[in-house]
């Protein structure tokens, strides 16, 4: 639907689609059309962009380095939270996406923009994603979503537009399955992964090595943590971007990361996704083993169960609402003393936590010790057990009374 708008900040990659999306804009709209493309680690060449985004219709392109953001307050955060969606996502796409509109709408308001656009299809999750946020920080934006507007139907009706109109793409419709990247992960869905039965094609992947062809040698690395927030590898403190590009590397040979998982999108459709998170993976399972000796049992728990409800918030595009900043303080307040050190080996696909240490551990080994001990008197577990079984014996009790109620009186009947 053609609305009144002047100026749009389209999120632009060079791509066919928002290629397309640019010359049709300008065309539908006749509104003045700024490109923003964000730099998350995907790891696509920028050079050249600016000319061909100018070349296509844009007025000017700004481009983006949101890397360093995206993990300290992105990625970092669902580490701490524990959030992995429906027990396997670890949310890579999710997480960028709140990341990348945020800078939009920081661009539309500089701009003096008055309107918004993504490339997001009418089925996914990411147009929720992406307006949620934009609405969130700009009530007043209008959100233009062109796969939910123009008459194209796929990549061949783009492909045709694309050669009417001299714009300058590469690709073909030879397009087996669609692919997403950042520095956290890759995704891949679509084409020929929909059959939900076939294997993934063993060429598809980027990060990670084949299971069967990774290091022949195990390997172990160290992984330190202030606060619940990696730190450092190998006792050597890095950066965000730079631990989690080293993570992923690690991982990545060692065949760490990939999962296979038929997942609920928002919409209310079930959708195959194949993922390869090396460097979380790891991370996510230190930062666990770590959590282990230094949270209180109850506090994980409550943590564990605000991690469920934080993962699906951020699944579902819900990063800036109100109740998300409520569950990211509290979950802040849980890492405090997640100060320490993680051992965890890596071979052919496995992670396997093998040592943990802090400097603040809950555990006791004076307590948990199988030889002699004077600091714990084992007398004592009897009346905790007699307490616990209370109302079980109770219960018990009641059951039998009137077991022998209904016997006697059948007794008595006969």
């Amino acid at each position: 639907m053609k609305q009144n708008i002047k100026k749009i900040v389209l999120a632009y990659s060079g791509g066919l689609d928002t290629s397309v999306m640019l010359h049709w804009l300008r065309a539908t709209h006749g509104a003045e059309v700024v490109c923003y493309c964000a730099d998350i680690g995907q790891g696509e060449e920028l050079t050249g962009l600016d000319a061909k985004a100018r070349a296509t219709g844009a007025s000017k392109l700004y481009v983006e380095d949101l890397r360093k953001e995206f993990v300290e307050e992105f990625v970092w955060m669902a580490i701490k939270a524990n959030a992995i969606y429906e027990g396997v996502y670890l949310l890579g796409t999710s997480l960028a996406r709140p990341v990348i509109a945020r800078k939009q709408i920081e661009i539309a308001m500089r701009e003096g923009a008055d309107a918004v656009a993504h490339g997001a299809t009418g089925k996914g999750n990411d147009q929720v994603r992406f307006e949620l946020t934009y609405y969130a920080l700009k009530p007043d934006i209008k959100v233009v979503a062109p796969w939910r507007d123009w008459e194209f139907k796929g990549r061949s009706d783009l492909i045709g537009y694309a050669k009417a109109n001299n714009i300058p793409v590469t690709a073909t419709l030879e397009k087996p399955y669609s692919t997403d990247r950042n520095l956290m992960h890759v995704s891949y869905e679509g084409g020929i992964l929909e059959d939900p039965w076939r294997e993934p094609p063993a060429d598809i992947f980027q990060m990670t090595r084949a299971p069967e062809d990774a290091e022949a040698e195990a390997e172990n690395i160290e992984i330190s943590f202030e606060r619940g927030v990696p730190v450092a590898i190998n006792g050597e403190a890095l950066g965000a971007v730079e631990l989690l590009t080293r993570a992923n590397e690690i991982g990545g040979r060692h065949g760490v990361g990939r999962v296979d998982v038929v997942e609920n999108r928002f919409v209310g459709m079930k959708s195959r996704g194949v993922y390869e998170t090396p460097g979380v993976t790891i991370l996510q399972a230190a930062h666990r083993a770590l959590e282990s000796i230094t949270m209180d049992r109850e506090v994980t728990r409550l943590r564990d169960t605000l991690g469920v409800k934080y993962a699906e918030s951020i699944y579902y595009g819900f990063w800036f609402a109100p109740e998300a900043a409520l569950m990211r303080r509290m979950i802040d307040d849980t890492q405090q003393d997640v100060t320490g050190d993680v051992r965890v080996k890596l071979y052919r696909g496995s992670c396997t936590v093998t040592g943990r240490r802090a400097a603040r551990s809950l555990y006791n080994e004076k307590l948990v010790t199988f030889e002699a001990d004077d600091v714990y008197d084992q007398h004592d577990a009897e009346g905790f057990i007699k307490l616990n079984a209370l109302r079980l014996r109770t219960l018990a009790q009641m059951q039998s009374k009137e077991a022998h109620e209904s016997s006697t009186q059948i007794a008595v009947v006969s």
